[in-house]
C-alpha cells in the first residue's frame, strides 16, 4: 500500500461518514480520525519491533515518552 491509496482510504470513509450523519452536524472529527488510524498503527507498529518500545518509537519517528503517553492514551500494553 502506498501513501496514496491510504489517503484513498481515509477519503473514501469520511465520504461514508458525512453521508450516514443524514444532515446531523459532524463533532470531534478530528479526534475521530486520528483515534481511527493512530491506533492501530501503533499496535501494528509495536508487534513489528516485537514490543521494543524504543525501536517502536524510532521507527514512528517519535519520542519513547510520546509513544508511551499514546499509548496510555489509547490503553496499548
Amino acid at each position: 500500500m502506498n501513501p496514496c491509496e491510504l489517503a484513498n482510504s481515509v477519503t473514501l470513509s469520511l465520504d461514508q461518514y458525512f453521508k450516514d450523519l443524514d444532515g446531523e452536524p459532524p463533532h470531534a472529527l478530528y479526534d475521530m480520525v486520528l483515534a481511527c488510524v493512530e491506533k492501530p498503527l501503533l499496535e501494528y507498529t509495536l508487534q513489528y519491533s516485537g514490543g521494543n518500545q524504543s525501536k517502536t518509537a524510532e521507527i514512528l519517528g517519535l519520542n519513547r515518552n510520546t509513544l508511551r503517553k499514546k499509548m496510555q492514551q489509547y490503553k496499548i500494553e
